[in-house]
């Protein structure tokens, strides 16, 4: 059984249009120093502040230390399986929960995954971690008491509902 030469030119101009492969560009590092929680890893340039980073176990981390060399990262899973020289891939998502009613009484941990066993959040409307807080002309002025409870506190220190 012959196969012509047009029959494989044929064949392989099918595969090469039908090849659809999309280029994604992720910054790569490594981990040089782990413990306590915190990651230092080299290799990740272009990291912004509070980006959430891929650690190669499957945990989440946010990059919080942006040094010209090395961005160090707070891991927010497992940090036991974390070591060194293991892969650290950016996400290029400043790192963000949900915000709206539906979180009314829920718990969630710190990536807005709700842990309370009450099933997901219906919430379309997010909000980053890290924002800056309104000027203090906007908000409401403070005009209750809070009580401590403990008489020498609450005499030397006069807090306020909102304080």
């Amino acid at each position: 059984m012959a196969v012509r030469a047009e029959e494989i030119a044929s064949i392989l101009r099918q595969q090469i249009e039908g090849f659809g492969t999309s280029v994604v560009a992720t910054d790569v590092g490594t981990i040089i120093e782990s413990g306590d929680g915190v990651a230092r890893i080299h290799g990740l340039s272009g990291a912004m502040f509070s980006e959430l980073l891929e650690f190669s176990n499957g945990s989440m981390g946010i990059a919080l230390n942006l040094e010209e060399e090395t961005v160090a990262a707070v891991v927010l899973g497992e940090a036991d399986d974390i070591k060194e020289g293991d892969e650290v891939r950016s996400t290029g998502r400043v790192i963000e929960i949900p915000v709206g009613d539906s979180l009314i009484g829920r718990v969630i941990d710190p990536l807005g995954v709700p842990i309370d066993g009450k099933g997901p959040i219906n919430t379309t409307r997010t909000r980053p971690i890290e924002r800056i807080a309104p000027g203090v002309t906007l908000r409401k002025s403070v005009n209750s008491p809070v009580q401590t409870g403990i008489k020498a506190i609450d005499a030397m220190f006069a807090v306020g509902r909102g304080q």
